[in-house]
């Protein structure tokens, strides 16, 4: 006779390469979804999101390196590592298959993630974010590492409390600049065409911290391209919100996305 044990709730560090991750699993039998935080975020974010869906999922979170309050600092902060993560804490964590949610840099991570495991991939929701669009350039390349420069007293007085990363201006605005390469048509558009697991996007709407005049809503409207030539990607929701908000004030949103791409009956682990 065998009994089917279910994994416990647990939290605690997960160490990869040369750091350690501060990582929150709910445990239970349900279908395992890995939250993509935001470039600067934490897994605080997805509280509301995470109530919404409740105890039918199961819920794993985490800090990516030198983000929240404990974990750690790394000599890699690039989105390669970022994508490995993903791999390190869903090993650690004995969970096989997994929904993918990300928000805004996390939904490149996830795209990536899905892109590269769709037999691991069970499906993925992104968030305003992993559009194809090439913002970067030079001029874009020196506002941003100015605008990091301005913010640097401010995110060093902030780093105690886990509301900024433990990164310096300089590390801050290279990830950042990285971001928009990665985010260009050339890299991300056969990385969006090659998915093959059911993907929903959930857009926000008007302006994000450092954008300008119509900058997100001419980056959001490239999705159209991408839904009419991969059948597995679908646009789930235009949310009234903005970037920053989303998470906050359209976590039903987010949460329907989750359950239109969760596979019927499955409880993986």
């Amino acid at each position: 006779m065998s009994i089917n044990v279910q994994p416990s709730r647990w939290s605690g560090l997960v160490p990869v390469d040369d750091t350690a991750l501060a990582v929150t699993d709910t445990g239970g039998p349900g279908t395992p979804v890995v939250y993509l935080n935001g470039q600067f975020a934490t897994q605080g974010y997805w509280r509301r999101v995470i109530a919404e869906l409740g105890t039918g999922y199961r819920h794993i979170t985490y800090d990516e390196r030198a983000r929240g309050r404990t974990s750690h600092r790394s000599a890699d902060y690039s989105f390669e590592a970022a994508v490995r993560d993903v791999d390190a804490v869903l090993s650690a964590r004995g969970v096989e298959r997994a929904l993918a949610v990300g928000w805004s840099y996390g939904a490149f991570v996830g795209a990536h993630w899905a892109h590269r495991n769709p037999r691991r991939a069970l499906g993925a929701v992104l968030v305003d974010g992993a559009q194809p669009y090439d913002w970067l350039d030079e001029a874009m390349e020196q506002r941003i590492r100015k605008q990091f420069r301005l913010w640097s007293p401010l995110l060093t007085l902030l780093r105690p409390t886990g509301l900024t990363p433990r990164m310096n201006a300089g590390e801050l605005a290279e990830c950042n600049i990285e971001l928009g390469r990665v985010a260009r048509e050339r890299d991300l558009a056969p990385v969006l065409d090659g998915i093959t697991v059911p993907t929903r996007y959930v857009v926000a709407s008007g302006t994000s911290l450092g954008s300008r005049g119509d900058e997100q809503e001419r980056i959001r409207a490239s999705l159209g391209a991408v839904a009419a030539r991969n059948p597995h990607i679908e646009i789930s929701a235009k949310v009234a919100s903005n970037h920053g908000a989303v998470l906050k004030k359209d976590f039903r949103a987010v949460a329907a996305a989750v359950r239109e791409v969760t596979p019927a009956g499955r409880s993986d682990t």
